[in-house]
């Protein structure tokens, strides 16, 4: 169950000792109510979603009801107008009509509408048919009625679009613009002149492996927006601006950089816009004749939500670690009796550690050494060799039974039984620093164990490639991945591969 390393990696041997530790690592979200310091990820408003998603579904309602009327018999029109509304939203939904871009246009949305009406309303006639076969369309209104439905419905489409440009111009949503001068800036300039998008840049991202281009004080530079290059910085700007849209103008795969701040926006729930050369990102055409954002072509990025387990892993959590507890509670007495007496008081050893969203908490092992001060505990890698360590100790250790009491920490909410491994907030700060990918291990609560760990990732292991493997199976999670997991690390307890 122990996926502890045994000494300090090839990444970690060389970072500075200072003459203190460090203070624990910026929570990356804010609370999510006052007075309570459970972090979440801001993620994007529903309301906010759901302003626009709500009245288009209403217009598409009363732009079938319409047409109804105009073309058919009042007595006959419950019968048309269940089959019609039901197969008109589906297919809506699916053409991505009801997601509309930055500066969606009713015109643009008409042949998608029309296309869309004529398959509804051959279904309803089909319907209609198979029920009264008496009273079934005529040809004539078979004809005129998606015609009539979609102009109702753009014309329903264009009042919505004009509501919406003007609530945008009033209240602009905060976004983030990542990429290099001149396009990063230029696109931030449009943005700020042109509020009918409804965007408001409050800082530009530069990834750290690119050099900019071009100086910040050009003529055509647009408003002053400050430049962001480190992990922290990006946060910041999160929190203090509520930032909710990200929009992209270099390819995601660019670089480390790039894909590492895509990961982490797509985990916070943020929306994706790729703009300028990025739109052509997936193969997807970049040309004229989509939308665009003052010239910038422009798209967003469709992204899946983050699967991180939810209440399936957590029920399997709860279920496994009290289960787990009570069948290992005579090894427990037994390893806390074998530490009093070996060791003296203090059986249990407590350390913060970074858990989820950058929330710190206590983790709990069995003693087997007594540091000299906090400074060790926080800031000393390893203690696998130390000789100071008992016979009981190395035993602990050697067999991971050290690490049992984590499953109280399971039980509590502090971590998962699988998950990317906690660590110190000292070597968090060194490490995300370090290495783009490891501050997305947060998204996902800590594990005992992991994908990292049973592909033998501990010891004198690289932490870039315990990060690609942690931010792996968040990527993939499923509980299957979970169940394998576990019996990976089980079959390794048996060969006493701990630290």
């Amino acid at each position: 169950m122990t996926t502890e390393s045994a000494d300090a990696p090839h990444s970690a041997r060389f970072l500075p000792r200072p003459a203190a530790a460090p203070t624990a690592a910026v929570a990356v979200y804010p609370p999510r109510r006052p007075g309570r310091d459970t972090p979440s990820p801001p993620g994007p408003s529903r309301a906010r979603r759901h302003r626009t998603t709500g009245p288009l579904v209403a217009v598409d309602c009363l732009a079938a009801t319409g047409a109804a009327l105009l073309v058919h018999d009042l007595a006959q029109l419950p019968a048309l107008l269940g089959p019609m509304v039901l197969c008109l939203l589906v297919l809506n939904r699916r053409a991505g009509l009801y997601r509309p871009g930055l500066a969606p246009t009713a015109l643009g949305d008409l042949p998608a509408l029309l296309g869309r009406a004529a398959v509804c309303w051959c279904a309803a006639a089909a319907a209609l048919a198979a029920c009264r076969p008496g009273r079934s369309l005529e040809l004539a209104a078979l004809v005129c009625a998606p015609a009539v439905h979609a102009v109702l419905a753009c014309g329903g489409r264009a009042a919505v679009y004009r509501v919406r440009r003007g609530a945008a111009r009033r209240r602009p949503r905060s976004a983030l613009v990542i990429g290099v001068d001149p396009a990063a800036r230029q696109l931030a300039a449009a943005l700020h002149a042109h509020p009918e998008y409804g965007l408001r840049p409050v800082g530009l991202v530069v990834p750290a492996a690119v050099v900019p281009g071009a100086s910040d004080g050009s003529p055509d530079a647009g408003p002053p927006l400050p430049r962001l290059s480190s992990a922290q910085d990006v946060i910041r700007a999160v929190i203090q601006n509520t930032v909710r849209d990200a929009v992209f103008t270099r390819p995601p795969e660019a670089d480390p950089q790039t894909t590492a701040l895509l990961r982490r926006f797509v985990g916070q729930g943020a929306t994706i816009w790729l703009a300028g050369a990025a739109a052509g990102y997936g193969g997807r055409p970049a040309g004229p004749g989509g939308e665009h954002l003052w010239g910038f072509a422009c798209r967003r990025l469709d992204t899946a939500p983050p699967r991180h387990g939810g209440r399936g892993k957590r029920a399997v959590d709860v279920v496994v670690a009290a289960f787990a507890l009570l069948a290992a509670t005579p090894v427990l007495l037994g390893c806390a009796l074998a530490v009093r007496l070996s060791d003296g008081p203090g059986v249990i050893f407590r350390q913060e550690r970074i858990g989820r969203h950058g929330r710190t908490f206590m983790l709990l092992k069995f003693r087997t050494l007594r540091p000299r001060d906090e400074h060790e505990s926080a800031t000393r890698w390893s203690v696998a060799d130390d000789r100071r360590m008992s016979p009981v100790g190395r035993l602990l250790r050697r067999t991971s039974l050290d690490e049992l009491p984590q499953l109280w920490n399971v039980l509590r909410g502090d971590m998962s039984l699988v998950g990317p491994r906690p660590e110190r907030p000292y070597f968090v700060e060194q490490f995300t620093q370090s290495y783009p990918d490891y501050d997305a291990r947060h998204r996902m609560p800590a594990g005992i164990t992991g994908l990292a760990q049973v592909h033998g990732l501990r010891g004198d292991t690289s932490i870039e490639d315990r990060a690609r493997f942690d931010n792996l199976y968040i990527d993939g999670w499923s509980l299957w991945q979970d169940a394998l997991i576990m019996l990976r690390t089980a079959a390794s307890l048996f060969r006493m591969e701990g630290r």
